[in-house]
């Protein structure tokens, strides 16, 4: 267990909720983007209105508020973008999913789970890709970590600067749409990073993978610890 874990396992802070949930009102679902889940086809994960159509029905169905998962869960949905494939034919794509995904309404607020410090933010706007992106880091006890917010609206950075403060509970961004979240259904890609510059010693900006290589999965989950350490959403998720 890495010392982040340990930390966030035990910590005396209570982590403000990142989107508006409650447990007693709030119906939540666990989603599924493995090969197990036979209903996602080629032609859905492709077409991005056909996958908005496919997540907006399951939690019509179900009558949920958002739809969860996705923490160290290999995704073969990733081959719908080059993004995640290595510049060299034959090397291994990524695959393996280092945050949790929160699938519901756009613009849904996003909020800082604890004070904070603006990283970093950015527009990664390539298909696939986070699109906007904020990072912001924290200090819990001395010990520095970051929390990354992927697929946010061009609102949620077009006013920030690098160092600004941030309090607990402040609303920090809103789910992208479309053409502003890298082309994916509108939902809030979460993860904890304890250091930007794992594996590769390069100063990061807005941006970390949120997919590793199977081969190195066990640098990047150590480095990225589940963010439901955070979140605490999981445990009232039900199945489909």
């Amino acid at each position: 267990m890495s010392e982040l874990t340990a930390l966030l396992i035990d910590c005396p802070e209570h982590f403000h909720n990142v989107v508006p949930f409650d447990a007693e009102k709030d119906k939540l679902i666990l989603l599924d983007f493995t090969v197990n889940n036979r209903e996602l086809i080629g032609p859905i994960i492709g077409n991005t209105q056909q996958f908005t159509d496919y997540i907006n029905g399951k939690l019509g169905a179900s009558g949920a508020k958002y739809g969860i998962g996705g923490y160290n869960e290999y995704r073969e949905l990733y081959k719908r973008s080059t993004v995640f494939d290595s510049e060299q034919l034959g090397e291994e794509p990524r695959r393996l999913h280092l945050g949790i995904d929160i699938w519901g309404k756009p613009y849904t607020a996003v909020m800082s789970p604890l004070n904070a410090v603006v990283h970093s933010f950015a527009f990664n706007n390539d298909f696939g890709d986070y699109g906007a992106t904020l990072i912001l880091t924290h200090n819990i006890g001395g010990l520095s970590f970051h929390t990354l917010y992927g697929h946010l609206s061009l609102n949620s950075i077009k006013n920030l600067r690098e160092g600004e403060n941030v309090k607990k509970g402040d609303v920090i961004g809103e789910f992208g749409i479309q053409m502003e979240n890298g082309q994916w259904p509108p939902h809030l890609h979460f993860q904890i990073i304890q250091d930007l510059a794992v594996p590769v010693p390069i100063a990061r900006k807005g941006d970390y993978p949120g997919v590793c290589k199977m081969s190195e999965s066990e640098t990047y989950l150590a480095n990225c610890p589940n963010p439901d350490l955070i979140l605490n959403m999981i445990r009232y998720a039900s199945n489909i």
